[in-house]
């Protein structure tokens, strides 16, 4: 194995160090890229999707025309390996790209330039029946492999399973540069505020000494404030619960004087002014129950 600094000066003149996963969700028809590189705004560059259509990466020296153009021959159900070689054909800087395509039906295909360098001087790519993982000036073949590994295994919802995958590849060395900037995209038919965007996780982390850990506190707070309750997580407020929102709601001027007893019309009124400017707002309730992640969130915050 060549030394670690022999492979930075290998590496010195590439491009776009970056490693991404390309996901599908096909019980909610959900489509996903999560992404980390030594670069900037790494999100901008290299994520492209289209709720029902697919998701692109366009890595190492990113065109991201080919991921507005490759969306558009998905769109028109063009295989995603012909879409790779129509976007490829004249590219006089094919040897230095690396592209990705999930298709909504899980066709796919990929492509690393022979420019395009990593642990061995070839760039890594590991693939299941939903995901697709690949990387360049990485640290080992593990990495996309441990990607694709956590993603299906993961337990928790679409986006934190892409999330858990970036970890994993983290965790098993990542890329050789280091880290510093990460993005996470969903998307999806009827999501995203108020059902119109067709996209319902867009977070981007430009600049960062832990990007991914950032990511996952950021997508903590885009659940809470643009996802609605589950109705497994409403409970009925009850007398302790009460007290306690009944001291926050005081405390922060939503209650004035001597409160009333009981969960009614006045404290629901002030709870619902309270979560609209705490960026609670697609769980506001009007009645007596309350999110628990919501409670446990506001816990976390206010103290209690």
């Amino acid at each position: 194995m060549p030394g670690r600094f022999a492979i930075f000066r290998r590496l010195r003149y590439s491009r776009g160090m970056t490693y991404s996963i390309l996901a599908r969700d096909p019980a909610t028809g959900a489509l996903g890229i999560a992404v980390q590189s030594k670069f900037p705004g790494v999100s901008g560059l290299i994520c492209h999707g289209r709720a029902g259509v697919g998701v692109i990466a366009t890595q190492a020296f990113s065109n991201p025309d080919h991921g507005g153009r490759g969306l558009d021959l998905l769109a028109l159900k063009v295989p995603p390996a012909t879409v790779l070689e129509l976007l490829l054909a004249g590219d006089d800087n094919e040897g230095e790209r690396q592209i990705a395509i999930l298709a909504a039906d899980g066709s796919r295909a990929q492509h690393t330039g022979a420019e395009v360098l990593s642990w061995d001087g070839e760039a890594g790519m590991a693939a299941s029946e939903n995901a697709l993982a690949h990387g360049n000036s990485l640290a080992s073949r593990k990495v996309p492999e441990a990607m694709v590994e956590a993603f299906e295994a993961g337990k928790g919802d679409f986006a934190a399973r892409l999330i858990a995958a970036l970890e994993a590849g983290e965790e098993a060395g990542g890329e050789l540069r280091g880290v510093q900037s990460a993005g996470l995209q969903v998307f999806e038919a009827g999501a995203g505020y108020g059902g119109r965007q067709e996209k319902s996780v867009d977070i981007s982390i430009y600049d960062h000494e832990d990007p991914i850990g950032e990511l996952a506190r950021c997508y903590r707070l885009h659940r809470l404030s643009y996802f609605p309750s589950k109705k497994e997580n409403l409970v009925p407020i009850d007398e302790a619960t009460d007290a306690y929102l009944t001291a926050v709601l005081t405390g922060e001027g939503y209650l004035k004087g001597a409160p009333p007893a009981g969960w009614g019309a006045e404290k629901i009124k002030a709870m619902a002014r309270f979560m609209g400017v705490e960026n609670y707002d697609n769980r506001i309730r009007g009645d007596a129950m309350i999110d628990t992640e919501v409670l446990a969130d506001i816990r976390t915050r206010k103290g209690g």
